[in-house]
């Protein structure tokens, strides 16, 4: 028998409302560099609410992107730290495990990353840890999505 579907989860809810109180928060901010102070901070917040484990792998992230990538400007994106370029298009992103009751969090790449590799690649990595060797291949991967 063919499972129901009753459409989005109340967690894809709560993430479209996030997205649609961003987008509003962003249109009542006044000048460019308020706009991108106030997403930094709004950002930051975000990655405070985590629970401990995601908040250090989020943590940990901003400060490879912040460090590797200075002119993608950090913001929240669906309530997740996303980090976008001069087009204010997301490159890339952190979601936490928390986020969507998932296993793992999760570091993303959108199509806007230069990320090609022949005609398969990957875009997303399952993160449980960030030491040094998983952080030389996050700052790898996101020098490569900007370059």
């Amino acid at each position: 028998m063919a499972e129901k579907h009753e459409g989005f989860t109340a967690d894809e809810r709560a993430a479209m409302k996030e997205r649609a109180k961003e987008l509003k928060a962003e249109s009542k901010r006044a000048s460019a560099a308020a706009k991108a102070a106030e997403a930094e901070r709004d950002l930051l917040e975000k990655i405070a609410e985590m629970p401990p484990e995601d908040r250090l792998l989020a943590e940990r992230f901003h400060a490879i992107v912040t460090s590797v990538a200075p002119e993608l400007a950090p913001k929240t994106w669906y309530g997740m730290p996303a980090y976008n370029n001069k087009d204010g298009k997301p490159v890339c992103f952190f979601q936490s495990a928390a986020k969507f009751k998932s296993r793992y969090a999760t570091i993303g790449f959108s199509d806007q990353a230069r990320l090609d590799d022949g005609d398969l690649w990957p875009t997303s990595y399952a993160v449980a840890d960030l030491g040094e060797a998983e952080s030389a291949r996050v700052a790898e991967l996101v020098k490569r999505a900007v370059g």
